[in-house]
């Protein structure tokens, strides 16, 4: 035995785990992987992290090999694997559950440490071998408030955004709030970069002129009957302000909340004031943000990458606001979209229904669509919006409680797709951080790639689901996850008949050029009371199927919710494709709620 030399090698990340890095290559059949197979499956019993090789391996023995319980037999039988994939092994010691940790020396390429595993798993007396790998501590702010935001945390319907600060906080990316400008904030402040006041109409703007250099907030307040005729009066919402704490709050200050892109900077660009904003004075705005140029206005000394407007109204998106928002995307920008709270087709509202953005639908803390958000087939996404039916159910953020003009700061719970656009503008910073080549196209796809389904039911249609920050900032830095292609989702939820014929979803894809990929995956989230019962099948447009679960039953397990990797390669992309499900036996019912195809 010998003890590791002082310096070695960059250990592998625990972030993140690809079976493909670390095990040779299973052979490729039409038939996907099930996600409830044996764990003594060949493809099952070995993990690692991509990026690095393992240095070392932790392998269990089955309980009657020699090797289970003395350390001389496992020593001897490290050095014969060595030998014969040509490597230096060393048994290092036992571990408390009676599995063996072997040294692989220096050196060693990822094919290397490949022919190892394979001696190991070769062996009919081991029982599994797994990298040994390096865990990190996972950071929770120290924010005051940070216990209240469920939204950034909470496992059934929030964003998982503490696991995506171990590879990004936003550092270098400057987010375009356009909105009602900002209202000082101690918890904020240090994150606040200079803006421009766009409003022309001094009315509206409330400030007693018209586009200056200074967003300040002055409160948007408005008397009964001052916008329109039966309108009751209102108190100044900050709105921008609430808004980019919820992008940007100083995080780790002992106080307050925790921004999910702390490290990013805030623009505010403000176009909203007294009974709302002008297309007119958004569309400069949104050109100056990402670096265009607006007449009488000076150059924009701070460009954001990520331009956030939680905004909107009714109607389609008109040819001037498109062409604002083509330019954006064109300079850079990934834009960043509220698809409304008029609990109606987002098609009809803008800009929710622009192209090239990225259109939010809005999520309570149960994982439903919002009672209030808008849906429908331009929703990209959705995220962590709440309902404050239940107070501590809403979004907490940064405020000020001042009904009129500034009062004092605050932090308030606010619902809205307001609320859940900044969760994704937040994540575009941290993913900007983390790569930053990344396309606006690539942003988007990356974000529906790695969504993961809706705990609860979202009629009308919320996009890929619900956003998950680790898994897409993992995947553009590439530490896990997926960059992924084009998402085709069927939210319209299916009855599965106990013990009766199968059912079938269909999603129709179009736009994708050749045939499907090798590694299509298939999500699929299922509701059933004894998983074990239900056979899976994807119908491809040719009729062909591919089988994705088998009945089993052992299986006692409630629902799949999982995804699947088909090899559909000899299939054409485009047309009908269909999951067919089908209960085999009695006593227990379901049904398909959402599912979806990634190119």
């Amino acid at each position: 035995m010998r003890t590791s030399p002082p310096v070695r090698r960059k250990l592998i990340s625990a972030a993140a785990v690809s079976a493909a890095l670390f095990t040779a290559a299973t052979a490729t059949v039409a038939v996907a992987q099930d996600s409830t197979a044996p764990t003594d499956a060949p493809a099952a019993r070995t993990e690692a992290a991509p990026g690095a090789p393992a240095e070392r391996l932790i392998v269990g023995y089955k309980s009657g090999a020699a090797e289970a319980k003395s350390n001389k037999a496992a020593d001897a039988d490290a050095a014969a694997k060595g030998k014969e994939a040509g490597e230096s092994l060393d048994f290092q010691r036992r571990l408390g559950t009676g599995a063996a940790l072997v040294d692989l020396g220096e050196d060693l390429t990822k094919a290397d440490v490949a022919d190892v595993v394979a001696e190991y798993q070769a062996d009919p007396q081991v029982a599994y071998v797994v990298p040994d790998r390096l865990n990190k501590p996972l950071a929770t702010p120290n924010d005051t408030e940070y216990s209240k935001q469920w939204d950034l945390f909470e496992t059934t319907a929030g964003m998982n955004v503490p696991g995506a600060w171990d590879v990004a906080t936003g550092t270098g990316v400057t987010v375009a709030v356009i909105d009602t400008g900002y209202v000082a904030h101690s918890d904020l402040a240090a994150n606040i970069v200079g803006g421009y006041d766009f409003i022309s109409d001094a009315t509206v703007g409330n400030d007693g002129n018209g586009r200056d250099s200074n967003p300040a907030d002055p409160g948007d307040w408005t008397a009964a009957n001052e916008c329109a005729s039966g309108d009751p009066a209102y108190g100044s919402s900050w709105h921008g302000t609430h808004v980019a704490g919820t992008i940007a709050a100083v995080t780790n200050n002992s106080k307050g909340v925790a921004g999910i892109a702390y490290g990013a900077k805030v623009s505010p660009l403000r176009v909203l004031g007294k009974c709302g904003g002008y297309d007119s004075d958004i569309i400069d705005a949104i050109t100056w943000a990402s670096g265009g140029t607006v007449s009488g206005v000076p150059a924009n000394a701070n460009v954001a990458k990520v331009i956030n407007m939680s905004l909107g109204g009714g109607g389609t998106c008109s040819t001037a606001t498109q062409n604002a928002i083509n330019g954006a995307v064109n300079r850079g920008t990934t834009v960043v979209v509220a698809a409304g709270n008029s609990n109606a087709n987002a098609a009809n509202y803008s800009p929710a229904s622009c192209n090239n953005v990225i259109s939010v639908a809005a999520a309570d803390r149960q994982g439903n669509r919002a009672s209030y958000s808008n849906y429908g087939t331009v929703v990209d996404i959705a995220a962590p919006g709440g309902e404050t039916a239940t107070t501590a159910n809403g979004i907490l953020s940064t405020l000020n409680a001042g009904e009129q003009g500034p009062g004092a700061e605050s932090y308030e719970y606010y619902q809205g797709t307001s609320m859940a656009a900044p969760h994704i503008a937040g994540l575009a910073a941290l993913m900007k951080s983390a790569n930053s080549a990344l396309t606006p196209a690539q942003i988007e796809s990356a974000i529906k790639t790695n969504s993961r389904a809706l705990a609860g039911t979202c009629s009308g249609g919320c996009g890929a689901g619900l956003a998950d920050a680790t898994k897409t900032v993992q995947a553009v830095s590439g530490s896990g996850g997926s960059t992924g292609g084009t998402t085709f989702t069927s939210t319209s939820a299916v009855s599965i008949p106990d013990a009766g014929s199968a059912v079938e979803s269909p999603i129709t894809v179009s736009g994708v050029s050749g045939n499907a990929p090798s590694t299509l995956q298939v999500g699929v989230d299922i509701t059933h009371t004894w998983r074990g019962d239900l056979v899976i099948d994807l119908v491809a447009p040719d009729g062909s199927t591919y089988r994705l679960k088998s009945a089993s039953s052992s299986d006692s397990a409630d629902n799949v919710i999982t995804t699947y990797t088909v090899n559909a390669s000899s299939e054409v992309a485009n047309g009908t494709w269909k999951l067919r499900v089908q209960d085999t036996a009695a006593q227990d019912t379901g049904r398909i709620n959402s599912w979806k195809l990634t190119f």
